[in-house]
């Protein structure tokens, strides 16, 4: 949700060849001489008048779903489909474009387009009485979406949700772009007046239309291919690591940490990146760099306003540079990596603050995202009702103050305070509160923020105790208990919509977190609960009858867990996460069912997903004929790409299962992305992390933070159990004089065995 970035589409396509498109925009004049009875707009479409009796005035076919996103729009006055080959078929019986809508239910401009567009009856008729019009969750089909995001991508330069591309009968794109007004503002034509447009372009320059579309895909199949080069390995790690690392110290932000101005987003990737060269380089100046970095960009963001402090979790992004104003949904995959982001930062450097925010974020999951069957909720809405009372939805509305509010709510006068300062005063200088709100009015163009207080730690406790003349201790309890009573309020507040669709590849992170987190504190309670979510992608999101994982599942009316009369076949992302996930929790554990487990994921995952010919995996089955493009994502962004992930997953499971073919393949995979790790490792990471790994190798025991080279092992005497069949070197290890016994091993040949703590550490460490 990129914001109003509206897209028009000119003369230039950014991709290799250059085809000629006719331009969106016209006139007004232009259109009132446009002959109108070409355009049929006498009755809305079909499946659109509400049932008698029913309190929505129309409904159509999306009321059947059970995408929350898909149902916010199944009372528009529109003949919406959902994907499928219902849609199809109609728009090649009727010979009609097809509109197509991608977005997702928090997202907070598909709102907006709906609101000013798809609620709006004339619009509406022209869409259904001129189109197939088809409405896709992207988080329910990510393979729908990136194929399109690809050609608008492409077209225009940019992308974002809502998505807005108009397809032929046989699904080529010709025309795409995001969000649009729904009538002429200026110099930007509204959707109105580019729907008019294309119905006369379809009439009347078809042919040109469908032959653009077509030379545009086949450019892009050309241009998207990832594959290796015959002969070719992957790159050198060292050298891909500190490209990496100088590109991204190029696009650092000094003051306030981050990898751009503004919007900032936290990019936990890259964080995680920067400690993982610092632990291969402690010895050099950039390796302290790369950690300086990260830790001091974890520090900014945990005292910054996308930090929710009353509520726990963390915000989509900053709109600013310094972490304050932010876009205020909430994503699991967000909390996921961050949680996992700020372990990693405790465990290197011991600092409190980051296991404090870790433990925070899983709080806000395990409250706000958890349903009773174990699984994770999507994401919750930017935007919410102010109060019962309000008819409009604002954003931020759920998690903003005013200054009355603040004074009204903590009036107490605090013991022992200079000039008998109130909690709310101590609050207030804390969290930056203004009399006259603290949101500028660049970072609120919509005023929806005017007057309100986004809370952003702006000292230290220690400062503020000063400035108040408490000890730091009572300090923080005032501060504690202004956060608890600010949070009883926000509960009685109308709720933001919270998207109950649970997905396996979110719910695979979420798992990680739990499990890496609980198993760094110690803390079997968030160790349990990862063993929950396994649990349920096991009970709920796992075919066991087609051996398959399904891709999501729903929140039904009655709390049940509920799943759609058709369901989505898990993607290459469902099956890395989750086998990524299960491999942390099996280190949290040891129990090796879950290593089991993800050993037979694994294996589907090779089975559907991957390229014989030019290795690496595919995101989506290659054999679906409704995908125009089979894509390899190349890039880690708000989401780890998953051969990124998977990359490192076959590394780890060669370790723990004896399979040396998928230390191989995780070596092919690397070489199919060799040109873009080369070239641009800022894109990917992630992937970067796993090339470190094939370099340093793993070592087969885990005990403390040393990225890539560790994995843990529990041998338990039980010849006949997993790990004993896997691995039959274990069977020569025996403990010494009955002592807890190490042996540290690389490549499957294991030193000397110690009893000693001091001397595991020196072999880890060498």
């Amino acid at each position: 949700d990129l914001g109003v970035r509206v897209v028009y589409l000119s003369h230039h396509l950014l991709v290799k060849c250059t085809f000629v498109y006719y331009d969106l925009y016209i006139s007004l004049e232009e259109i009132c001489q446009m002959n109108k009875s070409t355009f049929s707009m006498a009755s809305g479409g079909q499946g659109l008048d509400g049932p008698p009796g029913s309190a929505h005035q129309n409904t159509n076919r999306l009321s059947m779903e059970r995408s929350p996103y898909l149902l916010q729009h199944a009372h528009n006055p529109v003949d919406w489909f959902p994907w499928g080959q219902e849609a199809f078929n109609k728009a090649k019986k009727e010979d009609k474009p097809i509109f197509l809508s991608v977005g997702y239910s928090t997202c907070h401009w598909c709102h907006v387009m709906e609101r000013e567009s798809f609620e709006d009856i004339e619009i509406g008729r022209i869409l259904s009485d001129n189109f197939v019009c088809i409405k896709v969750d992207r988080e329910e089909r990510p393979d729908v979406d990136k194929v399109y995001m690809t050609f608008v991508q492409a077209t225009s330069g940019g992308g974002g949700w809502p998505m807005s591309v108009w397809l032929t009968p046989d699904l080529q794109p010709f025309i795409g772009g995001t969000y649009f007004p729904p009538r002429d503002t200026g110099h930007r034509p509204g959707l109105k007046t580019i729907l008019l447009r294309i119905i006369e372009q379809w009439q009347n320059n078809r042919a040109s239309l469908e032959s653009s579309g077509q030379r545009v895909i086949e450019a892009l199949k050309k241009g998207t291919a990832i594959a290796a080069s015959p002969g070719v390995g992957p790159p050198l790690a060292p050298e891909v690591a500190h490209r990496c690392f100088q590109q991204l110290a190029h696009s650092y932000e000094e003051e306030y940490g981050g990898f751009r101005d503004a919007p900032k987003f936290p990019t936990p990737v890259n964080l995680i990146f920067l400690i993982s060269f610092w632990a291969t380089n402690r010895s050099t100046s950039e390796g302290a760099e790369a950690l300086r970095m990260a830790l001091h960009t974890m520090r900014m963001m945990a005292l910054g306003g996308i930090h929710d402090h009353v509520a726990q979790g963390f915000h989509r992004y900053s709109t600013d540079s310094s972490w304050h104003v932010p876009h205020f949904e909430k994503m699991l995959y967000d909390q996921a990596q961050l949680a996992v982001a700020y372990i990693t930062a405790y465990q290197v450097s011991g600092e409190q603050l980051f296991a404090d925010v870790a433990r925070d974020v899983l709080l806000y999951v395990s409250r706000d995202l958890s349903d009773k069957s174990g699984g994770f909720y999507s994401a919750e809405d930017a935007d919410s009702l102010p109060t019962m009372a309000s008819t409009e939805k604002k954003e931020g509305a759920f998690c903003v103050w005013t200054a009355g509010e603040i004074r009204d709510l903590l009036p107490e006068p605090v013991e022992g305070a200079t000039g008998g300062a109130t909690r709310a005063d101590i609050f207030m200088h804390h969290y930056g509160v203004k009399e006259q709100g603290n949101v500028e009015p660049e970072q609120d163009p919509h005023g929806e923020l005017q007057g309100q207080n986004v809370l952003i730690v702006r000292y230290s406790a220690e400062l503020t105790a000063t400035r108040f003349g408490l000890s730091v201790e009572k300090t923080k309890e005032e501060l504690a208990a202004a956060r608890e009573r600010l949070a009883e309020v926000r509960r009685g507040r109308p709720s933001p919509h919270l998207d109950t669709k649970m997905i396996s590849s979110w719910n695979g992170l979420m798992l990680s977190g739990f499990a890496r987190v609980g198993a760094v504190l110690g803390d079997q309670a968030l160790v349990e609960r990862a063993e929950q979510a396994a649990k349920f992608l096991q009970d709920h999101l796992w075919d066991e009858a087609k051996q398959v994982i399904l891709h999501s599942c729903y929140r039904g009316d009655e709390m049940e867990v509920e799943q759609i009369a058709s369901p989505i076949a898990g993607f290459l992302d469902d099956y890395a996460f989750v086998v990524c996930g299960l491999l942390d929790l099996y280190e949290a554990t040891l129990d090796t069912r879950w290593l089991s487990w993800a050993e037979e994921l694994q294996l589907k995952q090779d089975q559907f997903f991957w390229d014989s010919q030019g290795g690496g995996y595919f995101c989506s089955d290659p054999t679906d004929p409704t995908l125009l493009l089979v894509l390899k994502q190349d890039q880690d962004g708000a989401e780890p790409s998953a051969n990124s992930v998977s990359a490192m997953n076959l590394l780890r499971l060669s370790q723990y299962t004896g399979r040396q073919e998928w230390a191989r393949r995780s070596e092919q995979l690397l070489a199919a992305f060799s040109d873009r790790l080369v070239k641009v490792p800022i894109a990917l990471p992630e992937m970067v992390r796993s090339l470190m790994a094939q370099h340093y190798t793993l070592k087969q025991v885990s005990l403390l933070y040393i990225p890539q080279r560790l994995l843990c092992i529990h041998s338990d005497g039980d010849t006949d159990g997993f790990l004993y069949q896997r691995l039959p070197v274990l069977a020569t290890l025996r403990p010494l004089e009955g002592s807890a016994t190490a042996y540290v091993c690389q490549n499957f040949t294991c030193a000397l065995p110690v009893t000693c703590p001091e001397e595991l550490r020196r072999l880890l460490l060498e």
